[in-house]
């Protein structure tokens, strides 16, 4: 793994990957516990540096980063950091990539500085709505409650990591150790980043009217037996957005980007190309 930086925002202190030269390309990852920048872009980040410029920072509460406050709006106050760090690094406007929290935070910056975004590639995103599917579903209730109850396990990180994708074989020993080392983290494990707070429940973005304003060209990939943000709840987005496409991924979870790397790679760098 390469080296990391660090930039302050609001005395927030951000880490974050600089990969690459070219137009910016912006990497959001999801919030699953032991969740980074890297490890989710991990199988992506190297291919699309050769053509961009890549930044993918570690949310605040996950990885090296600071922790989130537990009052914090999501993802409102995500996306107001990450807008800082755009300007931090003198950047007007970027291409942005975002795997389901983080999906939702390119959407909720879309909604609020459109002009900060050209395109935006979104991957099981929050802020949808399932049209028929039970919600919260399975995945989602073990992600917030990871660090409750007997507390965090290898076995519950293991029993989490499964419902991500389509073929928990691909799962190594390495990868979940990694996860649980970052997971385990005693800020972390003191302040969990998903766990309700004070600053209620994660925004409903489908209710959001500017939707179907927005101007960018969209691409949103969702896996089939996606057991996490399930498939439907992709609807909503799609209807209202006026310039998306819906691509559904088959014997895929939620992890598009690293169950299926190197298809991913090739469909979003044709969908990035001038």
């Amino acid at each position: 793994m390469a080296e990391g930086r660090f930039a302050t925002i609001s005395g927030v202190n951000i880490h974050y990957h600089d990969e690459g030269q070219g137009p910016v390309l912006v990497m959001l990852q999801g919030s699953g516990p032991g969740a980074t920048g890297w490890s989710n872009y991990s199988r992506n980040i190297a291919h699309f540096a050769r053509t961009h410029r890549v930044i993918c920072p570690d949310l605040p509460g996950f990885g090296k980063s600071d922790m989130k406050p537990v009052d914090a709006p999501i993802p409102g106050w995500w996306a107001g950091m990450i807008v800082g760090l755009l300007d931090t690094l003198g950047i007007d406007k970027a291409d942005f990539v975002g795997n389901s929290m983080g999906g939702m935070i390119a959407l909720k910056i879309a909604l609020e500085t459109p002009e900060r975004i050209n395109r935006m590639v979104l991957m099981g995103p929050g802020g949808g709505s399932p049209v028929s599917s039970v919600f919260p579903t399975e995945g989602i209730k073990t992600l917030v409650g990871f660090y409750d109850g007997p507390g965090p396990s290898l076995e519950r990180l293991r029993s989490f990591t499964n419902q991500m994708v389509f073929d928990p074989g691909a799962l190594t020993d390495d990868l979940l150790e990694q996860r649980f080392e970052a997971a385990m983290d005693p800020r972390i494990v003191a302040q969990p980043p998903m766990r309700p707070g004070p600053g209620g429940m994660p925004e409903e973005l489908w209710r959001d009217a500017r939707l179907t304003r927005l101007p960018h060209e969209t691409l949103i990939l969702w896996g089939r037996e996606d057991r996490v943000m399930p498939l439907d709840a992709g609807f909503t987005l799609m209807k209202q957005i006026p310039r998306a496409r819906f691509l559904v991924m088959p014997q895929c979870g939620h992890w598009v980007q690293w169950e299926h790397a190197d298809e991913f790679n090739r469909i979003v760098e044709g969908f990035l190309a001038p």
